[in-house]
């Protein structure tokens, strides 16, 4: 029998390893447990889930906005090489993408046109020539769900036309915004209504959970991109009501410092983020539940990620990312640097923690080497597989610097800019007014004490490797505006 037995071990096929890969929206570092103790908000099944995974402290995104850092997850190319630099949907002299009203990330175009310098262009949409994670894993017999935002372009450019065989209430659109927004009806066309005040975060996991139910017997793909916790912000009554109780005993009150032109808030206290933030934890919860009680856990790796940081210096400026600089749309880590924490059993060690930077190009050839699958070289421009780090954290990992290039006025207060990242350094190059700034985020996080004008040599070594970059990814960039409105405001 015991022969029998290692006759079947060595003939019968490995199961084949799934992928669930969930995605906060507008979520920052500091605001889960596992990353801060201290948190206003709670996330139970987010900590439970960090104590069974691997956490990253330097986990980034590829722009401080949502549609890039989207783009180069499926990708796995930089923003500056696709053209998608900015969120779908803003200011945009190819203008793919119609402005829209009703969406409160809708670039003022005619404000723009004022500015000292006029924002690169940008392609609003996903080119089909991509072949994107969906598609990879799709030819390998992977059943595909895109569950939540989109917001990678028009009708034509969604999920389905991307490699996912489902897509549950993907668009164009940026955030909940028709019917009762987080609520059902949801007015989304993706998304049939469920009963009058129907909670949109628990839909989306109900929704991924019976797909994998009805897959469990195939290997799966699963993007969870919540819309949660981007605007507007609107939260569950019975959770405001316990936010508003823990905020009024522990007596918060709100804080802000300057980071021109805005104000950067320093002290998490808002009340019906804490809420939204609690029902995606929520969701979560639900998702990780499915896998265990289907069995599937084992078998399946499990990513944990936000898009870019909170948001922290506009749009009701709801959460502090302290100690880190800014938030949302800045280049500062308080606009880059995310939560990240990947399960995957029986090769990540629970509860362990890696320093090693990552960032969200690195999805694409990590995952499909995980599974087994071939890369394309055409399509793997600029990835790093982090799968030596997933076996040991302390691994000698080789790759060339981080790079972000945002060539765009953000909605948050941020200047057009481009950053690179080599070891402890980085630099972060504007466009416009500041000029060059240099930190070493070994003795300094917060980006407080700029070291350029002491350090003109590793000023220089770092503006040549970001010179290397924009011209191999034959990045666009902004422009003077020899129009630009002469009382434009002062920073």
């Amino acid at each position: 029998m015991k022969f029998l037995a290692l006759l079947l071990s060595l003939t019968l096929p490995a199961a084949a390893t799934n992928v669930v890969f969930i995605m906060a929206d507008d979520l920052g570092y500091m605001d889960t447990g596992f990353n801060n103790p201290e948190t206003f908000y709670e996330t139970p099944n987010l900590n439970a889930f960090a104590k069974e995974s691997m956490r990253f402290t330097n986990g980034y995104a590829a722009c401080p906005v949502c549609s890039p850092t989207r783009s180069s997850i499926l990708t796995g190319q930089y923003p500056a090489r696709t053209r998608n630099t900015d969120y779908f949907g803003g200011p945009n002299e190819f203008q793919e993408l119609p402005e829209d009203p009703s969406d409160p990330e809708s670039g003022n175009f005619e404000n723009i046109k004022n500015r000292p310098v006029l924002p690169a262009a940008y392609l609003g949409r996903l080119a089909a020539s991509h072949t994107t994670l969906a598609e990879a894993f799709k030819a390998k017999g992977y059943a595909t769900i895109s569950a939540g935002k989109w917001h990678l372009g028009p009708k034509g450019s969604w999920p389905e036309d991307h490699g996912f065989d489902v897509n549950i209430a993907g668009t164009q659109g940026g955030g909940p915004y028709g019917g009762k927004k987080y609520f059902s009806p949801y007015g989304n066309p993706n998304l049939p209504d469920g009963p009058a005040g129907e909670h949109l975060p628990d839909r989306l996991a109900t929704e991924v959970s019976k797909f994998i139910v009805a897959h469990k017997d195939q290997p799966f793909f699963v993007y969870l991109p919540f819309f949660s916790v981007h605007t507007p912000l609107m939260g569950r009554k019975d959770l405001v009501e316990k936010y508003q109780a823990k905020h009024d005993k522990l007596g918060l009150k709100p804080a802000f410092s300057p980071e021109p032109p805005r104000k950067n808030r320093t002290v998490q206290e808002h009340v019906i983020y804490a809420a939204m933030v609690d029902a995606m934890d929520q969701a979560v919860g639900k998702v990780l539940k499915t896998l265990d009680d289907t069995g599937l856990a084992k078998d399946t790796i499990v990513i944990f990620f936000s898009d870019n940081g909170g948001l922290s210096t506009s749009e009701g400026s709801p959460t502090s990312n302290l100690p880190y600089r800014a938030g949302k749309g800045w280049m500062y880590e308080g606009g880059i640097r995310e939560p990240l924490v990947v399960r995957w059993p029986g090769t990540v060690k629970p509860g362990s923690t890696c320093d090693v930077p990552v960032t969200s190009t690195d999805f694409y050839p990590t995952l499909l080497e995980a599974c087994g699958l071939p890369l394309d070289p055409a399509q793997h421009k600029d990835g790093t597989s982090f799968m030596d780090l997933l076996k040991d954290p302390t691994a000698k990992h080789t790759r060339a610097p981080l790079f972000w290039h945002y060539p765009h006025w953000g909605n948050q207060g941020g200047i057009p800019s481009s950053a690179v990242r080599d070891g402890d350094w980085k630099l972060i190059r504007f466009y416009w007014k500041k000029g060059t700034e240099l930190y070493n985020l070994a003795a300094d996080p917060g980006e407080l004490h700029d070291l350029a004008a002491g350090n003109p040599a590793k000023v220089a070594e770092l503006n040549t490797k970001l010179d290397a970059f924009l011209k191999d990814t034959d990045a666009l960039l902004p422009i003077p505006n020899p129009k630009a409105a002469k009382n434009f405001e002062k920073w």
